[in-house]
């Protein structure tokens, strides 16, 4: 079956998006919101000001139980899981033999068993790599009858805490199992937007329930993919497939951050996950021919993903991977990989867009301060 005709998956809240005006559209094999009636523009100023709610029950979620769960997810990942606190997460990242991403993940531990969040695209793929790398005594389970909402903006925990008061007491990458209005839920607070909030696993016959409650908040507003696109762009947050993908190394990537120090070459539990050799002699000797960067155009027009970047001479020396008109700040935006020699900030490349040449600066990301709540 193509991917073409191939019938698309609807998440438990479908009925509920349908029934807010949201403008379907096919995204990783569902049928999603891309906007509401308050349009793009509004939605990410809304995210921005006070609170948004989006459905990303598209996203897989895994839980791996077993003595043995940490330390072989760990032989998988450039990250510390031994040693991550109960009640805590962490972004992690699969490699690849040769260095490269081939996914992007969240990884709670809740004390008996680990929660791992991967991407919608990548999930049979992510599952089947755990399958078979993560050994006989490490319990697999896939939750499949399960939503995933994302609750974000500077007022999501004063409209979630008045709900579940126990949420107040989280802070960043906090994660803790929580009823709300009487459902067993998996919280994290964390998020895709730069702003506070959280993110919340419900059983899939429950998700309606709470997704009405929460909107009910005067705070709340749902919010489509394209804000979501826009909200993580501006706060410099990568989409795999993207500006990451299996042919990026996280050195190339400048998510040199992700890679636990322990894991590093002189660390305590150096290597031992794929492409340890490459990406960790990148690191050593910062031998990479390309970087991911931040981009502002000069002028209004966005630059959009798959733009040509050329120097003043008009020879190629990037491309963009990410691209938008950034509502926050006023002006587009985006990310890309450049020759290593054109990575320096204010550095000025040029966008080719329909035959013209449209001024570009090499600028730090995020392009908007990541608001997250730390205590």
């Amino acid at each position: 079956m193509t991917a073409s005709n191939q019938t698309l998956a609807k998440t438990p809240l479908y009925d509920l998006h349908l029934e807010l005006g949201g403008k379907m559209v096919p995204f990783a094999g569902y049928e999603m919101p891309v906007q509401y009636p308050l349009g793009v523009k509004k939605e990410h100023l809304q995210t921005r000001d006070s609170a948004g709610l989006f459905d990303v029950s598209h996203m897989g979620q895994v839980v791996l139980k077993g003595a043995n769960a940490a330390a072989a997810l760990e032989k998988l990942v450039p990250v510390d899981i031994i040693d991550l606190p109960v009640g805590k997460q962490r972004y992690a990242l699969f490699t690849n033999a040769q260095g490269g991403i081939m996914d992007d993940l969240m990884v709670s531990n809740l004390g008996d068993k680990l929660f791992v969040v991967v991407n919608a695209a990548c999930k049979e793929q992510d599952i089947a790599h755990m399958r078979a790398n993560l050994g006989d005594d490490v319990e697999i389970e896939v939750l499949e009858a399960r939503a995933l909402l994302a609750l974000q903006g500077p007022k999501a925990a004063a409209a979630l805490a008045r709900i579940q008061p126990e949420v107040a007491t989280m802070v960043f990458m906090d994660s803790r199992e929580i009823q709300i209005d009487g459902v067993d839920c998996l919280i994290g607070r964390a998020g895709y937007t730069g702003e506070d909030g959280f993110e919340i696993s419900i059983p899939a016959d429950k998700a309606e329930q709470i997704a009405r409650l929460l909107l009910a908040q005067p705070e709340i507003e749902a919010i489509g993919l394209g804000a979501r696109d826009s909200l993580r762009l501006e706060s410099g947050l990568c989409l795999y497939g993207h500006d990451i993908d299996p042919t990026t190394t996280p050195v190339e990537a400048a998510l040199l951050w992700a890679i636990s120090k322990n894991r590093r070459a002189d660390g305590e539990r150096a290597g031992g996950f794929p492409g340890a050799d490459i990406i960790l002699e990148q690191i050593q000797t910062k031998a990479v021919s390309r970087k991911r960067v931040g981009l502002i155009g000069q002028g209004k027009a966005p630059i959009r993903e798959g733009a040509e970047l050329v120097n003043a001479q008009g020879e190629k020396v990037g491309i963009v991977t990410s691209g938008s008109f950034g509502p926050t700040i006023g002006t587009p935006v985006a990310m890309g990989y450049v020759g290593i020699d054109y990575a320096a900030l204010e550095t000025e490349v040029f966008a080719l867009v329909r035959g013209k040449q449209l001024p570009m600066n090499v600028a730090k990301a995020p392009f908007v301060p990541q608001r997250y709540f730390r205590g």
